[in-house]
């Protein structure tokens, strides 16, 4: 296990690494199953489907760990261990570089969570001396986070027919003006069944 890891998420970094791979093929399974019973020509139940059984799929594979809470987000039960957040985001459905992750929006739970919870931004903003337009609202269920959780995203690029094709954690700070994630720590995961990618 990498130092990063061991010091992350300390005595489970082992488990975490090998079980959040496995949940997310499972989740893909289960999508993959959900599509092929409604036939619909578009890929909306996959992803949707994907999308939803994600957080079940971690939820109930690390709800016994030490050190261990789940939380409810927007509807969703993501879980905090050791103190980090793991919150799973598909970036991509080609086999691109986790580098290349983008968020569809810039404002929102996704986009709120990494901006509080994620790490400080190598890059402070300039200050030109002009007016700053007001901080949007941040989204009301942040609040149901302990203060001073970090966050860890496990993102992962995945499609319909050829599954979970990349698969990383680490944490990235999210640029506004075009909602790259901008990575200050990444590291590969190892999907059942596939070599390791660098």
């Amino acid at each position: 296990m990498t130092p990063w890891a061991r010091k992350t998420f300390g005595e489970s970094a082992d488990f975490l690494a090998e079980t959040i791979p496995t949940c997310l093929a499972r989740a893909h399974e289960r999508a993959r199953e959900g599509q092929q019973g409604v036939h619909t020509q578009t890929l909306e139940a996959y992803g949707h489907g994907l999308h939803a059984v994600q957080y079940e799929e971690l939820a109930t594979a690390l709800e016994h760990l030490p050190d261990t809470k789940a939380v409810r987000l927007q509807g969703r039960t993501v879980v905090i261990v050791a103190n980090h957040v793991l919150y799973p985001i598909r970036y991509a459905k080609t086999d691109v570089p986790v580098t290349a992750a983008r968020l569809r929006r810039a404002s929102g739970l996704r986009a709120d969570l990494i901006r509080q919870h994620g790490p400080d931004p190598m890059q402070g903003e300039l200050d030109l001396g002009l007016p700053i337009d007001e901080e949007p609202q941040v989204h009301r269920d942040i609040a149901q986070l302990p203060p001073g959780v970090g966050l860890v995203l496990v993102a992962y690029a995945c499609a319909m027919e050829r599954g979970v094709m990349r698969l990383e954690w680490g944490s990235a700070e999210l640029r506004r003006e075009d909602r790259y994630l901008i990575w200050h720590h990444h590291e590969p995961l190892v999907v059942p069944g596939q070599k390791p990618k660098r």
